[in-house]
C-alpha cells in the first residue's frame, strides 16, 4: 500500500525539517488514539502540551512525529504545530481529485454524514472517507483532512460552529463540490441573538464551495429561503430537500413498517423506492439530503438505497439494544451524546412510536440554549405527554422548568446528576420498557446507556 504521508511530503506541506526520511499510514493528535504506523501532531494547548506524550506515542507504535521542540525519534520539526496540523489537511485536500461533500446544521450532521458515507461506499468500496466521530471543529475538521488518502474518490467532512465566522474558515478549508445544511434549531443559542442568526451561521458552509458547486438546503425549514440566498451567492446550483411540495428531493411516500421506512422518493431527473433502516420523521429528512448529495456528486443511487436499508445507529446517536433486564429486557434507544430543542422534540416523537409495555425517558440538560434555557425545557412537556411516557428521569438544574411543567401529568423524578440518575433507573425500570436516554454529552449519560447493555446498572 501506498503510504498516507512520506516524510518529505510532510515537510513541504509544514515548511518543517525532517530528521530522516519515514512513512506514516495514519494521523493522530491525541496519544490515546496513536496506533502502529501513525503521525503524532504533538499539539500545545491551554490544557496538555503533546510533546510531554511524544514518548508515549512512540511506544504505542507511531512512525514520526510533528513537534516544535526536539524529540527522541523521526520527526518534522515545525515552528507550531497547531498551524502545520492545518497546512497538512490544506495540503490534503490540494492533492486529491475526491468529490469532496461538506455537511452542517444544528442536528442530524454525523448522522446524515455517516449515512452519505455508507451511501457512497456501496458503489466505491474502499473509496471513501469521511470524518470520525465528531470531529467537525477547528482541530477535527483539519485532522480529518489530513487523514484523507490522495487517491480517495469521495470525502465527506462534517463542519461544526458554536459563533459567528466559525463555519467560514473550516469550508474554505475543506472547499466542497457540495455543502449541505441538514436542519436549523437552536443549537448553541446563547451565542446568536435569535435563530435566524443561527442560520446566517450555517449558511457560512456555503462560501467555501468549489466553482460549479451545489448547496443543498432543507426545504421544510422556516428559514429556506435565508439558506437559499446563502447558497446561491456562491453556488451555481441549489437544491431543496423535505416532505413538502416542491422540494426538489421528496419523498413522496413514506411509509413506516417493522423493518423501516418504506420511501417513494422524486429527484429532479429520477425515481427512487427504496427501505430506510434507522426510524423517525427526522431519519427521513436525513436521508432525503443524502439521496440529494448523492445525486448532487453523480453517485449511484441504487446503491445509495441499498445502503439506507443497512444503517445502523450509531453509538450515542440512535444505536438500539435489547437488555436483558429482571427476567426480560428492555428496549434501549442511545441518543447520549447531543440534544437540543429540535432533536429532543423529534427523538421523544418517535419513543411514541414504539411498541412497549410503557414508555420512560432519561432526559440530560439541554446545554448552550441562552435566556431561553428554561422555555425551552419546559416545552418538552407537550411532545412527552404526546408520546404516551410512563416516567420521567430528568438531570441536571437546568430541567428544574420541565419538571414545574409535568407537575400532575406525568410521574416524574428530578436528579443532579448522571450517578444519581443511574440510581434511579434502577429502582424504576422494569422488562418490557422502552428507555430512550438523551441529553447533552457533558451531563455523563452515556456511562448509564453502557450500564443498561452491559447488565452492571
Amino acid at each position: 500500500m501506498n503510504p498516507l504521508w512520506t516524510s518529505d511530503e510532510i515537510a513541504a506541506a509544514t515548511g518543517g525539517v525532517a530528521s530522516g526520511s519515514f512513512d506514516v499510514s495514519g494521523v493522530a493528535f491525541d496519544s490515546r488514539e496513536v496506533g502502529p504506523g501513525d503521525l503524532f501532531l504533538a499539539l500545545k494547548g491551554g490544557q496538555a502540551d503533546g510533546h510531554r506524550f511524544v514518548a508515549q506515542a512512540f511506544a504505542q507504535g507511531a512512525a514520526g512525529a510533528v513537534v516544535s521542540e526536539s524529540v527522541d525519534g523521526p520527526h518534522v520539526l515545525v515552528a507550531d504545530t497547531t498551524a502545520a496540523l492545518d497546512a497538512l489537511g490544506v495540503a490534503a485536500r490540494a492533492r486529491t481529485a475526491a468529490r469532496i461533500i461538506g455537511v452542517t446544521g444544528s442536528a442530524g450532521k454525523t448522522g446524515t454524514k455517516e449515512a452519505l458515507a455508507a451511501a457512497l461506499e456501496r458503489a466505491a468500496p474502499g473509496r471513501v472517507h469521511r470524518s470520525v466521530k465528531s470531529y467537525n471543529n477547528h482541530t477535527g475538521v483539519p485532522l480529518s483532512l489530513a487523514r484523507m488518502p490522495a487517491d480517495a474518490l469521495y470525502g465527506v467532512f462534517e463542519m461544526g460552529m458554536s459563533a459567528p465566522g466559525e463555519l467560514d474558515v473550516l469550508t474554505r478549508m475543506v472547499r466542497p463540490h457540495v455543502a449541505l445544511v441538514t436542519t436549523i434549531a437552536p443549537a448553541h443559542a446563547e451565542f446568536f441573538p435569535d435563530e435566524a442568526a443561527i442560520a446566517d451561521a450555517k449558511g457560512e458552509v456555503f462560501r467555501g464551495l468549489e466553482p460549479g458547486g451545489v448547496g443543498i438546503v432543507p426545504h421544510d425549514s422556516p428559514h429556506r429561503e435565508r439558506l437559499y440566498a446563502a447558497s446561491a451567492a456562491h453556488a451555481a446550483r441549489t437544491v431543496t430537500f423535505g416532505l413538502g411540495a416542491g422540494a426538489d428531493v421528496r419523498a413522496r411516500e413514506a411509509m413506516a413498517g417493522p423493518k423501516g421506512t418504506l420511501l417513494t422518493v422524486t429527484l429532479p431527473d429520477a425515481e427512487l423506492t427504496c427501505t430506510l433502516a434507522p426510524p423517525g420523521a427526522h431519519w427521513v429528512s436525513n436521508a432525503l439530503a443524502v439521496l440529494a448529495a448523492v445525486h448532487a456528486v453523480g453517485g449511484d443511487l441504487a446503491a445509495a438505497g441499498l445502503a439506507l436499508a443497512e444503517l445502523e445507529g450509531l453509538k450515542g446517536r440512535g444505536a438500539r439494544t435489547r437488555a436483558a433486564w429482571a427476567g426480560g429486557d428492555v428496549l434501549l434507544i442511545d441518543e447520549s451524546y447531543n440534544a437540543n430543542p429540535a432533536s429532543m422534540a423529534a427523538t421523544i416523537a418517535q419513543l411514541g412510536e414504539e411498541a412497549a409495555t410503557r414508555r420512560i425517558v432519561v432526559l440530560g440538560a439541554m446545554r448552550e440554549l441562552g435566556d431561553g434555557s428554561d422555555d425551552y425545557h419546559a416545552a418538552l412537556a407537550a411532545p412527552l405527554i404526546a408520546a404516551d411516557v410512563k416516567f420521567a428521569l430528568l438531570v441536571g438544574p437546568e430541567m428544574a422548568s420541565l419538571a414545574r411543567a409535568l407537575e400532575g401529568r406525568i410521574d416524574f423524578a428530578h436528579v443532579a446528576d448522571a450517578a444519581a440518575a443511574r440510581d434511579g433507573l434502577r429502582d424504576r425500570m422494569v422488562a418490557g420498557d422502552a428507555v430512550l436516554v438523551k441529553g447533552s454529552n457533558a451531563i455523563g449519560l452515556g456511562r448509564i446507556v453502557d450500564a443498561v447493555a452491559s447488565g452492571n446498572l
